[in-house]
């Protein structure tokens, strides 16, 4: 356990009721989760914390910051949610690891989009599902087909190390790409390499929409989420250098673990982000 000298902030603090005081209410005065926020952050700072590292105790935080257990624990709720900290029943508390920062809109594989994993990060790759079916109506939009037009979905699921944590599909125009080598997707091989190397597709233009969301049922159980999580999904289109859109996909990543980067040039508006769309593939024969 770590051994620190009671700190205070030199700011009043607003009487501790809670913390249920109107935020803006009370100028110059600081609501006392906020002040154990502050300390923890502080903590992890100065003592050069790394993830994993045990903090102290609810009790004894509650001690050093002159406040209550309440406090202390609406303080943790809220660096549990900004993705400071993980909290293990039972066991304690302890520094999350840094978020894993993501370029989606950088050509190559989904390794090399990824930055701050370290050197030694195996990226494995599970298939999931590999079906013919008929494309929703966004998603026939954004390929330029018919509702009709069969096509080819691809769910995947990516892990890091052990952990999971992309669950992506790709949908494809079967009028475009007429097979897929379903041993070579099963053995972890790239989707787009294969595009590229045997039917001349290459994403020479990406256009993205991101949105924060619940998980879907098959989302939560692929990434083994727990049931207060949520996750960025990030829906989207690849066009070659013609501009004949070949793919449209969707990832989803765990919002608390990923920062992502994203530059570009202008939006070509393939994409209509949209809660209530559908972005499901309807199995042909159904």
């Amino acid at each position: 356990m770590i051994d620190v000298a009671l700190r205070r902030d030199l700011m009043p603090l607003s009487p501790d009721h809670g913390d249920d005081e109107p935020e803006g209410s009370r100028p110059g005065r600081v609501l006392r989760y906020q002040h154990v926020y502050d300390l923890v952050v502080d903590l992890i700072r100065d003592r050069d914390l790394k993830p994993g590292s045990q903090l102290p105790s609810t009790a004894e935080l509650a001690n050093m910051a002159g406040v209550s257990i309440i406090s202390v624990r609406r303080a943790l709720d809220e660096l549990t949610r900004h993705g400071r900290i993980v909290r293990h029943q039972g066991v304690g508390t302890f520094v999350a690891s840094p978020r894993i920062v993501s370029e989606p809109s950088r050509p190559g594989g989904l390794l090399q989009t990824l930055r701050g994993l370290g050197d030694h990060v195996e990226l494995q790759t599970e298939l999931v599902r590999l079906i013919v079916g008929l494309p929703s109506e966004q998603q026939a939009a954004a390929l330029g087909i018919e509702t009709g037009s069969p096509v080819w979905e691809v769910a995947r699921l990516r892990r890091l190390g052990s952990q999971p944590k992309v669950y992506e599909t790709a949908v494809l125009p079967i009028s475009l790409i007429s097979s897929l080598d379903q041993e070579y997707l099963a053995a972890g091989g790239s989707l787009y390499e294969l595009l590229a190397e045997r039917h001349g597709f290459r994403d020479d233009l990406v256009e993205q929409a991101f949105e924060v969301d619940e998980p879907t049922a098959v989302e939560r159980q692929y990434l083994q989420l727990p049931g207060t999580a949520d996750v960025v999904r990030i829906r989207g289109v690849s066009l070659n250098a013609d501009g004949v859109a070949f793919d449209s996909f969707q990832q989803t990543y765990p919002a608390k673990e990923f920062t992502f980067y994203v530059s570009g040039t202008s939006r070509q508006r393939l994409i209509e982000p949209s809660r209530e769309a559908e972005w499901d593939v309807r199995p042909l024969g159904r």
